[in-house]
């Protein structure tokens, strides 16, 4: 028989195995720690057990990492990882490097569903959600790469929809911010969806700390539909609504990320539609210039259009802020994950 893989399992499974065993439950959250916070792969280092208790363990379960196939270093200092699961499919994750923060980009998804038109991953389709392992798995191996220190902030915005994976989501987040586990704050964390309304809610309604950020791209319902084929099932106004219902429960701000591409989401009309949109939201504005992708039809605009429009929303909106690209030469810049080097 094989064996069960640890790698993904919450407090309150672990409890239930040794539950299981005729054991008591605090030595769930012992191992809990022993495979999270220490990152232990063989039972028999995990001394607080007895030699009997460490066998049968190793005879039931096993601890299998993501495999790294590939690091890659932008010229900025952006780290571009490639990882393959155990039935090979591609996985990117992304470190960031600034000032006052170290920011890794983590995948909920091999590939993606939603196929919006400016986007590398989109190209792929969804080929599997992750287990809740495999997320983990990612922010295990940079930390066994580079340190305890290597990052400070998570974001959900590599390859996938995270809210399609909505149970391997939350399952990853408790281990996260669990202080057995990785110990991160839940602030320190933002879920980044194109939009699905009704987890959305959930979202609210389960209580989730971490932040909420939403790939908006188009003010209007045309323009979205346009690029972004999840607007015909979820329509802006749906969208908007869940937002409010959001930000309302939970009383917090979303962020809006905005990808500006040359001649289709950057005139004067495109201001004033965004501005009616965020009018009443307690939100902030992220603007970023579209990074081109090989095949796909859209230009990314010069710095000074990006000045200009942001210029020119800031008086009518809350908050709005340009990032800037990271990582574009190594195809680790937003839109870009799509696993391309596999050789």
């Amino acid at each position: 028989m094989s064996k069960t893989n640890l790698m993904g399992f919450t407090v309150g499974q672990m409890e239930q195995l040794f539950e299981r065993y005729g054991e008591q439950k605090y030595r769930g959250r012992q191992l809990f720690k022993w495979l999270y916070n220490d990152r232990l792969t063989d039972f028999v280092n995990m001394t607080n057990f007895t030699r009997e208790l460490r066998g049968r363990l190793a005879d039931d379960y096993a601890i299998k990492r993501l495999e790294l196939k590939d690091r890659q270093v932008s010229v900025d200092g952006t780290e571009k990882f490639l990882f393959l699961t155990d039935d090979g499919h591609p996985v990117e994750t992304v470190l960031i490097p600034d000032d006052d923060r170290n920011t890794l980009c983590v995948s909920s998804q091999a590939g993606c569903p939603l196929a919006c038109r400016f986007c590398a991953t989109g190209t792929l389709g969804l080929r599997r959600d992750l287990t809740a392992g495999e997320i983990i798995g990612q922010m295990m191996y940079i930390r066994e790469f580079l340190g305890d220190e290597a990052f400070t902030n998570v974001v959900f915005m590599g390859m996938g929809e995270p809210l399609l994976n909505y149970d391997n989501l939350l399952a990853s987040l408790q281990i996260m911010t669990d202080s057995m586990g990785l110990g991160i704050g839940a602030k320190k964390i933002v879920i980044s969806t194109c939009g699905i309304s009704p987890k959305i809610r959930q979202l609210a309604d389960d209580g989730v700390k971490a932040r909420l950020a939403i790939s908006l791209h188009a003010a209007t319902q045309a323009q979205r539909e346009e690029i972004m084929p999840v607007a015909r099932s979820y329509d802006l106004d749906s969208l908007i609504e869940a937002i409010r219902y959001y930000t309302d429960r939970t009383r917090t701000r979303v962020m809006f990320e905005y990808i500006l591409m040359e001649g289709f989401n950057d005139s004067d009309e495109d201001i004033k539609a965004l501005s009616r949109l965020m009018r009443g939201l307690p939100c902030k504005i992220n603007l970023l210039a579209y990074n081109p992708v090989p095949g796909l039809d859209y230009r990314r605009p010069d710095d000074e259009r990006v000045e200009w429009f942001a210029k020119e929303l800031y008086p009518r909106a809350p908050a709005v802020m340009v990032r800037k690209s990271r990582g574009r030469d190594i195809d680790a810049a937003c839109g870009q994950l799509a696993g391309r080097n596999m050789t």
